[in-house]
């Protein structure tokens, strides 16, 4: 009798948890819901006009982009807000990202200042970040947001109350390292990089041929700006063949990409991935192991993919990404969505 009871307690309490889970991630989109709103209705008639687009499965909401492209971004910039609207987005951005992600966010565009000393060109400006709503936030339908500018685009998704996407998220920085002035050695994306040199270095020499899949990196990341995302093969080595040290080294990787976004919704997205296996989980490295040297690392699931790469201005630019092969943009649910709304 008692075997065939456990099972049906373990079960209990894994939907249990499984429900405070969602519950839990209910609370942030609610959070994300009323701050949207109160965003938009700090704006003029004239700035709602720009930030608000449809919730179409495709258009302007697959349309981003993380170059500093001028005169192209759709969307209200922080040049066109006042102190009070700018209060309101932040609150924005407390909602939907961890305190680690909205530092890094604000970092990044610090280094727009960095970038305009040294180039000394208009299109270096931290006030260039533009903030787009796509439908209307609210406990029913579909509605989602849109946060970009050089070197970041964070996207988010709700249907429903329920928060489907917080992907593409994507984080830069230029430079990597401040080589000179006031913030001399600063470093923007520094656990992205040194946790991922670190495992490498834990794999021994078999593993490392395994791992390794090219000597010279990439130019940049594969997946790039592209409106969807596809696996990148099997080459690298897998969870299955690594050691209990070299697993927990490759979480702790993992765990700096999704601790960006508030810690219950990093747990929820974390449950979802190594329900998929992570035995299954890939890790594959480009390039140099040397610090100060071009190199490129990936890590892939049957459902995510993150990219890396430090490659640009002798290794000292990185890019670094998250994307979900059927989840970005909330698009494959979002069309079942509308298929059985009409």
């Amino acid at each position: 009798m008692k075997n065939r009871t456990l099972p049906i307690a373990a079960l209990a309490l894994s939907l249990s948890i499984s429900c405070a889970s969602l519950r839990a991630v209910e609370s942030v989109v609610q959070d994300m819901e009323n701050a949207a709103n109160a965003f938009l209705d700090s704006l003029t008639k004239e700035l709602k006009a720009r930030a608000t687009f449809p919730m179409e499965v495709e258009g302007e909401r697959t349309n981003w982009h993380f170059v500093p492209i001028t005169g192209e971004r759709k969307g209200v910039d922080l040049k066109d807000l006042n102190d009070a609207q700018e209060k309101k987005l932040t609150d924005l951005l407390n909602a939907s990202l961890s305190a680690i992600g909205h530092t890094k966010v604000k970092k990044i565009q610090d280094s727009e200042s960095i970038l305009f000393m040294l180039e000394k060109s208009d299109h270096r400006d931290p006030e260039l970040y533009y903030t787009s709503i796509f439908g209307k936030p609210s406990s029913e339908g579909a509605w989602g947001w849109r946060f970009e500018g050089h070197h970041l685009s964070l996207n988010f998704t709700v249907v429903d109350g329920k928060l489907l996407s917080t992907t593409p998220n994507f984080w830069g920085a230029n430079p990597a390292k401040v080589l000179s002035g006031p913030q001399k050695g600063a470093r923007i994306l520094k656990e992205e990089e040194d946790l991922a040199r670190a495992f490498l270095l834990s794999l021994n020499s078999d593993q490392r041929k395994k791992t390794v899949i090219a000597d010279k990196a990439p130019k940049d990341i594969y997946s790039s700006d592209d409106p969807k995302v596809y696996p990148l093969g099997d080459a690298g080595i897998s969870v299955a063949d690594l050691n209990a040290r070299q697993v927990k080294g490759l979480n702790q990787l993992i765990d700096v990409y999704l601790n960006n976004m508030p810690s219950k919704v990093a747990k929820e997205r974390r449950m979802k991935f190594e329900k998929d296996g992570m035995d299954r989980v890939v890790f594959a490295w480009a390039g140099s192991a040397e610090v100060g040297e071009a190199h490129y690392y990936r890590i892939q699931g049957p459902s995510f993919l993150i990219e890396y790469d430090n490659i640009q201005n002798r290794a000292n630019h990185i890019h670094a990404a998250w994307r979900d092969f059927d989840g970005d943009f909330g698009r494959d649910i979002i069309w079942e969505h509308h298929k059985h709304s009409h």
